[in-house]
């Protein structure tokens, strides 16, 4: 049965559902307890507080590894149901990264996705890809990434969506802003990324999610290359291996708040 608790005001948005992947779960984001934060949850602190105290509800339901349709056929169904004010979507990178995918056709499922989502919750925000430029691996798929981007933004035109644009956010283009393994974002980069979210909605945000970093110190040809065959050796060879032997990072891994509780 719906939720019925829908309850947008003049305060904001009294309830959000995330769904994703391992962006959305929060990967590479850490919190205490041994769970991801990531910048979602990061995001529904930042609607909390516009709202009267524990009246706030959120659910996170995304899970790192998984593709679009899994994405639309675990997660939406319950996005539906749980029927909250706001619903974040991101989805089909993993789909973009695969060999031999159309982004073409990765957008159209995405669209079925969008409109059935528009039709039973109350805003769907979507988010574009990231400017890939400067990561290793998926650099040389900067055009197909650029091409999915322009579907995002072209459906959120026709369903009158927000849209969280990754690609414009020039602050994660530092390597500061990604985790070691260079695929999923460290915590200030989820921080930026929730700040982000928060401006597309109109709402005050604490500091600017593209405030520029701070200088680095210049890095020796040397320690570049020391670093790389690092992450190569801890990173690069089993993110191939799971590839090659058809494992996801998200196999046995379940939704970390699949039901709508207070924040």
């Amino acid at each position: 049965m719906a939720d019925d608790s829908r309850t947008e005001s003049s305060w904001g948005f009294g309830s959000y559902a995330a769904i994703g992947d391992s962006f959305t779960e929060g990967v590479g984001d850490p919190g205490p307890d041994g769970m991801y934060v990531g910048w979602a949850d990061r995001f529904a602190v930042l609607l909390a507080d516009r709202m009267p105290e524990h009246t706030f509800r959120y659910a996170n339901l995304a899970v790192r590894g998984r593709l679009l349709d899994q994405i639309v056929g675990e997660q939406v169904p319950r996005a539906k149901e749980l029927a909250p004010d706001l619903v974040t979507f991101c989805a089909g990178g993993n789909d973009i990264i695969r060999p031999g995918t159309d982004p073409d056709d990765v957008a159209e499922r995405f669209e079925r996705a969008v409109a059935d989502l528009t039709g039973a919750v109350g805003t769907v925000m979507v988010t574009t890809g990231f400017d890939t430029r400067g990561v290793p691996v998926l650099r040389h798929l900067r055009g197909k990434i650029a091409t999915y981007t322009a579907h995002v933004r072209a459906i959120a035109d026709r369903y009158d969506c927000p849209v969280l644009d990754l690609w414009s956010l020039r602050s994660v283009q530092d390597r500061r802003a990604w985790d070691a393994d260079r695929l999923h974002l460290s915590p200030e980069g989820h921080t930026r990324v929730a700040l982000r979210a928060a401006q597309v909605l109109g709402i005050e945000v604490p500091a600017d999610p593209d405030q520029p970093w701070p200088p680095l110190p210049p890095r020796g040809t040397l320690e570049v290359r020391r670093d790389d065959i690092q992450w190569a050796r801890e990173h690069l060879a089993p993110w191939i291996g799971r590839r090659l032997r058809g494992e996801s990072s998200g196999d046995h891994v379940e939704a970390k708040r699949p039901n709508m509780l207070p924040l």
